[in-house]
């Protein structure tokens, strides 16, 4: 069942009809009256005021009134960044969501929560055949008593005529995500974006798959098969994936002298693709419904709008952050608790981008295919040209996201010229390799196998870190 919404539903504004231009058979004259004491909302020496007076105590046009959309969205995984994203500008020209969010904590499950215009149904989208079951539900592959939480899907479309789907690795992936389709279809959904990845092994039987994306894959092949007219969009690196905190592979570590380090599998000169998911999937998502299905059933769409080498990537966060930033080729460290589904993910993708690998050309293409990789940032500017890119968001939003997580080096200096210290309440576990150390074998933390890698910040409160 929907949350009680917290905040009330909203009217539409009732609109004034504009004036008539004839009044008892002549033309209708429209005075404003000035008071000696006015000035216009620019002053009276400012070089604007040549250029326009339609200011508020001056000739304005009558306002008309805008169609709203009469439109629902059905939204999965509402906290995630990329779901989030659309609801926010979605609903802010007029759509209507219906979102589904596994909990209530975090500040972007508020956010989600309060808006006026957001239905939200707060619930899992898999069920334990045995409520005691302590199974890890992010593994990969079948999970034995763990189904698909039908009744939420179904209730979550109904009224809902278009739909934005980024599956996780929570519960059976897979049959979620064929749930999911099948829900929309049978409700009659118009338009059905599937945020999905590639499989790459089949590309390139050489090649391994990576757990997560061949899942997204394997759900897209279905959702073609059953003639649902979707769209398919594959997102590139999040800029805001990175953080100093002590996460795995996307973790920009604040050395002592200041600068950050960033290591990864990557070779240095191959290209990958970015994306501010929080700034721009929205806009992107919006405009492909506004399009509609004509213009991109069946399409796949590379959602990217910077392809930059690691190094190319660290440049442009130097220049954001004004300090020195270096990339460091090396091996995926995991120093925290992390989910066994993100573990598996990371494990493949270390060996897809493998270290041994010394020639760019030779790296596997991000999204598989050659030809999508080829096709950033071109796919992505076709539907939204005010992206935000890697430069800008070291510059403007890194250093708040540091700081809603606990950090303090974007703030002063010690005595001796180094940035403070970072503080965080986010809790660590010591390192582990990828296969465990060997006292850890076999052992899983029943009640939280899913708590890793949680924002705990002074501000965040509480976060879900993977979207």
């Amino acid at each position: 069942m929907p949350s009680p919404n917290p905040i009330p539903i909203q009217t539409n504004l009732v609109f004034r009809p504009a004036p008539n231009d004839q009044q008892n058979g002549s033309p209708r004259a429209v005075q404003y009256s000035k008071h000696k004491h006015s000035r216009s909302s620019y002053s009276e020496g400012s070089p604007l005021t040549a250029v326009s007076r339609n200011n508020s105590l001056s000739f304005r046009p009558l306002k008309r009134s805008t169609p709203s959309p009469n439109k629902t969205i059905a939204v999965i995984n509402a906290s995630g960044r990329q779901a989030a994203s659309l609801i926010r500008i979605a609903t802010a020209v007029g759509f209507k969501v219906r979102a589904q969010l596994r909990n209530l904590e975090g500040v972007i499950a508020t956010e989600v929560a309060t808006n006026p215009n957001v239905t939200v149904f707060v619930g899992e989208l898999y069920v334990r055949n045995k409520p005691d079951d302590k199974q890890d539900v992010t593994a990969h592959g079948d999970l034995p008593g763990i189904l698909v939480n039908h009744g939420l899907i179904t209730e979550l479309f109904r009224g809902a005529q278009l739909a934005f789907i980024n599956t996780t690795f929570y519960g059976n992936e897979i049959h979620i995500g064929q749930a999911i389709a099948d829900a929309a279809k049978e409700a009659g959904v118009q338009h059905y974006v599937y945020s999905s990845m590639p499989d790459h092994a089949k590309y390139d039987a050489a090649w391994p798959s990576l757990p997560l994306w061949a899942a997204k894959h394997e759900v897209e092949e279905y959702v073609r098969k059953i003639g649902l007219p979707a769209t398919f969009v594959y997102t590139g690196i999040y800029n805001n994936n990175f953080t100093s905190l002590l996460y795995p592979l996307f973790c920009m570590e604040l050395k002592t002298d200041g600068s950050f380090e960033w290591q990864a599998p990557f070779h240095p000169d191959a290209k990958l693709p970015w994306l501010d998911a929080e700034h721009d999937v929205g806009p992107a998502i919006l405009q492909l419904f506004k399009d509609g299905p004509p213009k991109w059933n069946g399409k796949r769409i590379a959602l990217a709008y910077e392809y930059l080498s690691p190094l190319e990537a660290c440049e442009a966060f130097e220049r954001g952050l004004g300090r020195p930033v270096r990339y460091k080729r090396g091996p995926i460290q995991v120093k925290v608790k992390i989910p066994e589904g993100y573990r598996e993910q990371l494990e493949a993708l270390e060996k897809l981008f493998s270290l041994s690998n010394n020639d760019p050309k030779k790296q596997p293409p991000y999204f598989g295919d050659q030809d999508l990789d080829s096709r950033c940032p071109d796919d992505a500017l076709a539907l939204w040209e005010g992206p935000r890119g890697l430069e800008e968001y070291a510059r403007e939003i890194f250093p708040m996201e540091e700081e809603a997580n606990g950090m303090t080096w974007m703030f002063s200096d010690d005595e001796d010229g180094f940035p403070c210290e970072p503080v965080s309440s986010v809790t660590t576990v010591p390192e582990e390799t990828g296969d465990r150390a060997a006292d850890n074998e076999g052992e899983k933390d029943e009640e939280s196998f899913d708590e890793g890698l949680v924002m705990r910040g002074l501000k965040r409160d509480e976060e879900d870190w993977l979207a």
